[in-house]
């Protein structure tokens, strides 16, 4: 399977900049996976869409402010981090920018001194290990110095910090937003439980590789960074209820899918668990817990169109989105979306 088969024509300016005012008044494209027919609707008419019983998964991770502009210590040289990984403590898998100006042992300053960091290693694909040194609290102090990490295609200032969380995001630790689940406000969940919809939080957090392009020809040879999730008890019975009642699994994103996907049992069953996935899901993969998914539009040859392709058939996705283009949708992290029934 080629990188190209998943290419299509986007112009530049279909590419959104800003958030809409309101969350769910995005445009929503419906496509039945079977027929490959479309409907056009405005998002929060969803609901409409969503039977009492289903399960609908959100994925509840909170994106940290993790850009941070610094200083080199010695020279004064503009140095950009962005916090990828956790490691332990104060330890954190990072992107540097200029790297040649990060070589081991290069202290860099934030804030003028308020957050120090010291670089002690280069790992995989040249990302650096850094170690923090601060007083108080380091969650506070990135509160006050980090900035939202929003995707290279966003080149407007972001006002509000917030639109680039869900309303539902609880546990802090991505480097990029669950973009599906920016369409919903409370008042749309709210109407979406009163008509019996199961809502089941699911935590992934949100790395790097969620943008990283693939570059090989060949889409199998592509190798996916790994990132941690978790689900709690209740709410994997939830999905487990659902599914047992033969009612619809819906997962909010493609990294909700992919968590579902990789901690189910070969049954399709889920338990309460926490690990690392790797996932790539691509045309050909036996889906276990998804039925349906509701998702953003996304960039051409992306792993994300791979795996939208390999619930709804390729020729399916690639025809939506010549749909999407010619009726001006709004892609990518603040666009519209598209809901795969």
């Amino acid at each position: 399977m080629k990188r190209e088969d998943f290419y299509f024509d986007l112009p530049e300016e279909l590419i959104a900049q800003d958030p809409l005012e309101d969350r769910s008044g995005s445009r929503l494209l419906v496509l039945n996976k079977e027929t490959g027919e479309m409907e056009h609707h405005i998002f929060r008419e969803i609901v409409n869409y969503l039977n009492p019983g289903d399960c609908l998964v959100i994925n509840d991770t909170k994106v940290i402010p993790a850009r941070l502009i610094g200083a080199k210590v010695g020279t004064d040289a503009k140095i950009e981090i962005l916090l990828l990984k956790r490691k332990e403590n104060d330890v954190w898998e990072t992107l540097v920018k200029p790297g040649k100006k990060a070589k081991p042992g290069t202290k860099i300053s934030f804030g003028d001194g308020l957050l120090m960091a010291e670089v002690l290693d280069i790992v995989e694909e040249g990302n650096r290990l850094i170690r923090f040194s601060y007083e108080g609290i380091f969650e506070e102090i990135l509160d006050k110095l980090g900035q939202m990490p929003l995707p290279p295609y966003i080149t407007h200032q972001l006002e509000d910090k917030n639109r680039y969380q869900t309303v539902y995001a609880k546990h802090s630790g991505s480097a990029a937003a669950p973009t599906a689940g920016l369409h919903f406000t409370p008042e749309l969940l709210k109407e979406i439980e009163t008509k019996g919809v199961d809502i089941a939080h699911v935590t992934l957090h949100v790395g790097l590789g969620t943008f990283r392009p693939v570059k090989v020809e060949n889409i199998l040879e592509h190798h996916m960074h790994s990132e941690f999730y978790q689900i709690e008890a209740s709410e994997a019975e939830k999905i487990n209820r659902a599914k047992d009642n033969g009612k619809r699994i819906i997962a909010v994103g493609t990294t909700s899918c992919r968590t579902i996907e990789s901690a189910a049992d070969e049954n399709g069953r889920l338990k309460e668990c926490s690990g690392w996935t790797d996932i790539f899901i691509y045309p050909g993969y036996q889906f276990k817990v998804l039925d349906c998914l509701i998702t953003n539009f996304h960039l051409p040859e992306s792993t994300l169109i791979m795996l939208v392709s390999a619930l709804a058939g390729r020729e399916h996705v690639l025809a939506a989105y010549e749909k999407a283009v010619e009726e001006r949708y709004r892609f990518f992290s603040f666009g519209d979306a598209m809901f795969i029934v």
